[in-house]
């Protein structure tokens, strides 16, 4: 009887497609800022586009990561399932993409979004199970189940703003607010646990005991403060006195994980070159030095001029959700893939795709940083959107030579 073959390989190649066509969808929003393209809806484009990175990108590779975790230690199951339901999310996926830029949010779009998220859930029973069976002391398995646990969560802002969308509701304030709760969740709670799961776990493999420690504490800190940081991002509402405060004091507690970056860093401060190949040195810098602006930030937002700055202007938004999605989870998983497939085969992903992907994703979060200015009465930076449409194509050329430099696997996991 022939053995199925799950391979991580493959599913990594899929994920990284998926994320070149996430990159040229946003070639074509630039291109519609600066050019006529009167065949395309902005506002559906957009939906798209965002939609897109979430399921066809990170919650895909997320998930094919995962799968490759728990097929490192051997874990009796069947890994058939879950390559079926990787087919399913990506069908999800392209149905979301298809449906949102034709239609916006409506029939068919709400119905993919549905089907993704009730995908989702299989996912997160599924894994947890077998997340029991893992026998290893990295604490990662912890990161993972709380990383699903705050996905399904986050699904609730997702289903709120389908239903208003659906419904015509038109209340400005519970609209931003269900975005927010959505976003928040993916970016600091579902994506970001899996994230440090992956590196503890890898730093385990490598012989750092010490990291053990570093990853209880700052799990903790991160897993009591990950609900409450919620209300730095809605500050902008009318929020009772207490909730202000709790927002405050969790802005001001989060800057505790810098001490811990320090540790982190120490660990890999004598053994980085024999440890680590170039692309994935440079890669986790640059997601944690991303990182680090992330939280400091976060503190700034607790002052009300900051908030109402932050929030109220467009280029900052975008600056800082492209700063989380891009910067910090986005050069992780990408440094972690490079690592992945330098133990397994000696080989690199493209040298040259990953510093012309970095170049264009920092080169457009310094102009974004200077097209916020503009709100505190700077003078505007000559042609911005330009630059940053030139930043776009730069972005997605990386991606593309990232996809053609992935090789035929060695390694597979059968069941």
């Amino acid at each position: 009887m022939n053995k199925f073959t799950f391979s991580s390989h493959s599913w990594i190649k899929i994920a990284l497609i998926n994320f070149c066509i996430v990159a040229l969808a946003g070639v074509t929003l630039r291109y519609k800022i600066n050019f006529d393209l009167r065949a395309v809806n902005q506002k559906h484009l957009l939906y798209a586009h965002s939609n897109f990175a979430f399921v066809g990108w990170v919650t895909i590779i997320l998930m094919v990561l995962m799968i490759d975790y728990i097929g490192k230690y051997n874990v009796a199951t069947n890994f058939k399932k879950y390559h079926w339901l990787l087919i399913a999310n990506c069908f999800t996926a392209y149905g979301m993409f298809v449906s949102f830029i034709i239609q916006g949010y409506d029939f068919y779009s709400i119905l993919f979004l549905s089907a993704g998220i009730l995908l989702s859930y299989f996912f997160i029973v599924w894994m947890w199970k077998d997340l029991n069976k893992v026998e290893e002391k990295s604490y990662a398995t912890i990161w993972y189940k709380a990383g699903l646990i705050i996905w399904a969560f986050s699904s609730l802002g997702a289903i709120l703003l389908a239903y208003l969308m659906a419904r015509n509701i038109l209340i400005q304030d519970l609209y931003f607010a269900s975005v927010y709760f959505f976003l928040h969740f993916q970016y600091n709670g579902w994506f970001l646990f899996v994230c440090f799961g992956l590196l503890f776990s890898f730093l385990l493999q490598q012989g750092y005991l010490p990291s053990v420690a570093i990853s209880k504490k700052l799990f903790m800190i991160l897993a009591i403060t990950v609900v409450p940081a919620f209300f730095l991002s809605i500050l902008w509402l009318k929020l009772p006195p207490v909730i202000q405060w709790v927002a405050n004091v969790t802005g001001i507690l989060q800057l505790v994980v810098l001490l811990f970056f320090v540790r982190i860093f120490s660990l890999f401060k004598n053994s980085t070159r024999h440890i680590l190949s170039s692309n994935t040195r440079i890669l986790w810098l640059l997601a944690s030095v991303a990182f680090i602006l992330k939280i400091v930030l976060q503190m700034l937002s607790i002052f009300p001029y900051l908030s109402n700055y932050a929030f109220g202007f467009r280029p900052v938004v975008i600056g800082y959700l492209h700063l989380s999605f891009l910067g910090i989870i986005s050069f992780f998983i990408l440094g972690y893939i490079n690592q992945l497939f330098y133990q397994r085969s000696g080989r690199q992903l493209s040298v040259v795709g990953v510093f012309v992907f970095i170049g264009g994703v920092i080169i457009q979060e310094v102009i974004l940083m200077f097209q916020g200015l503009e709100a505190m009465n700077f003078s505007p930076l000559p042609h911005a959107n330009i630059l940053l449409f030139y930043c776009a194509i730069l972005i997605a050329l990386g991606l593309i030579l990232l996809v053609f430099s992935i090789k035929k696997p060695k390694e597979l996991i059968r069941n």
